[in-house]
């Protein structure tokens, strides 16, 4: 019944237009009429419930699917692939999602006396930044009670933050509790491999010194490197070429500069390697590319 009640809020809530500002801090809502094709992003840390359909995220070679009454968390920042792969407009895919707030994490950690490290992880090196469970009922029930806000604006300010704590405490207490708890750790492998995402995302287009991310991190080269690809999937540069690529892509989308301009503007030294890393990546040359995705947002907006 929850889960019924919830695809109705959803589907009469979920912004169509991109640009929606969310009535209640940090709640995002989905709904998409029909499958779509891989869409490149950097996932923020993110509770995602899936309410209607199906979708499915890639992370480097990792695949992450996930359906009706199950739920996935992202940990630190990570450049994915994501694609709704059951959507129809008789029955849509429909999606809640809240971010994670590692102050806010942390903060009920330590209100609540709650072992951070349970389950023997404070040196485990293959602990992934995404996982995917089944989302139990006492979850469900919190999403739910949020997004019924929408229709009471006027509680907004005072339930919200109480909700939003249940929905941390039910994640912290619950399958994928491990991930959710090293997301509010200072002194985590996940939050300084967190710190090194946050530095290439800040400054992607500079040179990358794989010594200079671990000496951030707290760590030498060699654990650096070996936790840094156990948690994003990717090595380092890796994650920097995702990064780049995915920043020329929305240039490309917004603005006239031509191609080399654009290789240019985000890291690139050679013009025709920008163009092969590019195609690598996203299945077409950048100009190509760009060209697709405008006219299939124009689509979309003309209902054509």
């Amino acid at each position: 019944m929850s889960l019924d009640e919830l695809r109705a809020l959803i589907d009469r809530h979920a912004p169509r237009d991109a640009d929606a500002v969310p009535a209640i801090d940090g709640l995002m809502l989905t709904r998409a009429e029909r499958p779509t094709g891989p869409r490149s992003g950097i996932a923020d840390p993110v509770l995602a419930l899936v309410a209607q359909g199906a979708k499915r995220l890639t992370l480097g070679g990792r695949i992450y699917d996930y359906e009706v009454g199950q739920y996935l968390v992202v940990s630190v920042d990570l450049p994915v692939s994501g694609q709704c792969t059951r959507a129809s407009h008789e029955t849509p895919f429909l999606g809640f999602g809240f971010r994670l707030r590692p102050a806010r994490i942390a903060a009920l950690l330590l209100e609540t006396g709650t072992d951070p490290h349970a389950g023997g992880v404070r040196r485990r090196t293959g602990l992934p930044a995404l996982a995917v469970g089944e989302a139990p009922a006492d979850l469900v029930d919190a999403a739910l009670r949020l997004v019924r806000l929408l229709d009471r604006p006027a509680d907004i300010p005072v339930l919200a933050p109480m909700i939003e704590r249940e929905i941390l405490w039910r994640l912290i207490t619950g399958e994928q509790g491990t991930l959710v708890r090293q997301v509010g750790l200072a002194d985590s492998r996940l939050t300084q491999i967190g710190r090194a995402v946050r530095h290439i995302r800040e400054h992607y287009t500079d040179t990358l010194r794989v010594e200079d991310l671990a000496r951030l991190s707290g760590m030498s080269a060699s654990p650096f490197h070996r936790y840094f690809r156990a948690v994003t999937a990717l090595t380092p540069i890796q994650y920097q070429k995702h990064i780049r690529l995915q920043e020329a892509r929305l240039r490309l989308m917004s603005s006239t500069d031509d191609v080399a301009e654009v290789g240019y503007a985000v890291g690139y030294d050679s013009a025709s390697q920008f163009s092969r890393e590019y195609r690598r990546q996203f299945g077409r040359p950048p100009g190509a590319d760009a060209a697709r995705l405008r006219n299939a947002d124009e689509e979309v907006l003309t209902g054509q």
